[in-house]
């Protein structure tokens, strides 16, 4: 299939609203191809974030969950983080399903690759499917993190898919993916 027509704005001026650790904000006067001018388009910076879909050799799914703050909810969801500084992003996938988790091993090859709002995120989510991995020590969660390590079979995380129970969009588009792909119909 022929890739769309790339047409980027002109950036006229950008300037940086706020920079910290985990929230850096940038504002920018831009030009459309069109001509059109849009005086404060603001993007959000963020280092390239993981996601492990992992299946332990058992068949089972490895799931979390966790409040998240921003929601006032707590979910299931998929190991995920960031991409450290100096790793590779299986690396960094590999290092956040043992500390999450407590899981690793198994075969690993990457799934998938999403943008998490490319309006006005400049970062990429890559998906890991991580088959046969087993439990290999305890977890060792950060001070910000309150993890509860679930094993799920295929069928109770199709349910909560179904039922709107996995919100997070970066790990459900992966999950749905991986069903379409791999349904034993």
């Amino acid at each position: 299939m022929k890739k769309p027509e790339h047409r980027p704005f002109k950036v006229l001026t950008s300037e940086y609203v706020i920079q910290r650790p985990w929230c850096t904000i940038r504002r920018e006067k831009v030009e459309l191809p069109t001509g059109a001018i849009v005086p404060e388009w603001f993007i959000m910076e963020f280092p390239d974030w993981v996601n492990v879909i992992a299946i332990t050799r058992e068949g089972d799914f490895v799931m979390i969950s966790q409040y998240r703050h921003g929601l006032g909810q707590t979910h299931y969801e998929l190991v995920a983080g960031v991409i450290e500084e100096g790793e590779t992003a299986e690396q960094s996938a590999r290092r956040e399903l043992l500390e999450e988790a407590g899981y690793g091993g198994g075969e690993w090859r990457q799934f998938m690759v999403t943008s998490p709002n490319p309006t006005n995120h400049n970062n990429f989510a890559y998906t890991f499917l991580a088959t046969d991995v087993e439990r290999i020590e305890e977890q060792h969660t950060e001070a910000g993190e309150d993890i509860d390590v679930h094993l799920m079979s295929r069928d109770e995380v199709k349910e909560l898919l179904d039922n709107d129970q996995i919100i997070q969009c970066l790990h459900s588009a992966p999950l749905w993916r991986y069903f379409a792909q791999n349904d034993k119909r």
